[in-house]
């Protein structure tokens, strides 16, 4: 397996407009972060988690010309907002691109593209087909994916398992049964939004008290707000990173 962090950064992204704070400031690479989006090279196939507003320069920026599936988390704008921007991956394919997700989110999606799904479509729009799924294990193309359900202050949200690699973001609770799902795992990808706590989101002392149960071989954290500080100023455990756009990791 191959995994390309596309984009690691919370709603509003790094450097913030208007912000001029020293991580909005920094002249660190790995302090300027796109909203949160991810692609993995299964061997199999090529899945790409939510499509951020970013997708496009993400995409261009990794060379990415290849999804055969999309995978939803939930229907919030900074994980929705590029779907559009698949366009010319459909149009070299020539096949319609199945998308994945919960009820709530697939919703939001046909509302929002509308023009994507209507009947008479016009010509220039890409062609998905929407596959609603629940908290259960499925198979797409020979990967089986195990949905984990986790809160995000009232809003439902997927990560996702992919044989031993396991992505999580927006989690603030992740329930016991859930919890099970995570042991075993290689790879743990999961957001920590600041150092401080928050309502919606793990912090980044909940999400390292997470990973010290599950015990990932390692661990990697995403969705990183420009409170968390300077990327350079954290420091963590031998096996576990934050992430950055733009990071690959291969050979799992």
């Amino acid at each position: 397996m191959e995994i390309i962090f596309l984009g690691t950064g919370t709603s509003q992204g790094i450097p913030v407009i208007g912000c001029d704070c020293k991580v909005c400031k920094s002249t660190d690479q790995k302090d300027k972060r796109t909203r949160s989006s991810i692609w993995i090279d299964t061997g199999k196939n090529h899945i790409l988690i939510d499509t951020s507003p970013d997708l496009r320069s993400q995409l261009l920026h990794e060379n990415i010309t290849s999804v055969d599936a999309i995978l939803y988390t939930h229907e919030h704008k900074d994980h929705t907002g590029g779907l559009d921007d698949i366009r010319p991956i459909y149009f070299r394919k020539k096949t319609p691109i199945p998308v994945f997700g919960n009820k709530q989110t697939l919703n939001a999606i046909r509302a929002d593209y509308a023009y994507i799904f209507e009947k008479e479509r016009y010509p220039g729009v890409p062609e998905i087909v929407l596959h609603y799924i629940e908290n259960y294990p499925f198979y797409f193309n020979n990967d089986k994916i195990i949905p984990i359900h986790v809160h995000h202050y009232k809003n439902p949200v997927f990560g996702y398992r992919i044989n031993n690699t396991i992505y999580i973001t927006d989690a603030k609770a992740i329930p016991s049964e859930e919890m099970e799902k995570l042991f075993g795992c290689d790879i743990l990808i999961i957001n920590a939004l600041r150092i401080q706590p928050h309502y919606s989101h793990l912090n980044l002392k909940e999400t390292l008290q997470i990973i010290e149960i599950v015990k990932p071989k390692r661990a990697f954290i995403t969705h990183i707000s420009h409170q968390m500080g300077l990327s350079e100023s954290i420091d963590l455990p031998e096996n576990i990173s934050l992430a950055y756009d733009g990071m690959k990791i291969s050979d799992i």
